[in-house]
């Protein structure tokens, strides 16, 4: 018989999270007062969810808003070992999102391009040359009408 997992986050910590979800700036003071606790003990806390890599507190940007008006999802087909050739991919600084899948592709990859020209370059001279790679297949993004970081908890 298996033993239940103990949950990852206490229901405070989940309240955390959700607060900063909504507010990555919102202040200690307010936090505390929210979920009942010190701004130092909600410091505390938002600094250990940050060292256990359970939450990150970044600026999301608008690509296209900084000169990135090209995205796209790019599927992969692999020869080997799918986890090897993500992790040779993560070393490409203009792929955002790198995804080992069960399905169709192998290995699904979001691009940030300036122009068609540079997701061109990126494919034919980065993406593919990375051994392993035997196929790819770009999904050029025409919209984006959603694009949410506040999931929330369980």
């Amino acid at each position: 018989m298996s033993t239940p997992k103990q949950p990852l986050l206490d229901d405070v910590s989940k309240k955390i999270v959700e607060l900063l979800q909504e507010d990555g700036r919102r202040p200690y003071a307010e936090i505390g007062r929210a979920v009942g606790l010190s701004e130092a003990a909600a410091r505390q806390r938002v600094q250990r969810m940050t060292e256990a890599g359970i939450i990150q507190i970044v600026a999301v940007t608008d690509p296209m808003q900084l000169g990135f008006h090209r995205m796209s999802m790019i599927g992969i087909r692999v020869t080997g070992d799918p986890r090897d050739v993500a992790e040779e991919l993560t070393k490409i600084p203009e792929l955002a999102y790198v995804v080992v899948t069960l399905g169709t592709f192998d290995i699904l990859v979001e691009a940030v391009c300036e122009d068609d020209q540079h997701l061109i370059e990126l494919i034919a001279s980065r993406i593919r040359t990375v051994p392993g790679v035997a196929h790819t297949e770009s999904l050029l993004y025409a919209g984006l009408y959603k694009d949410l970081y506040n999931w929330g908890t369980r």
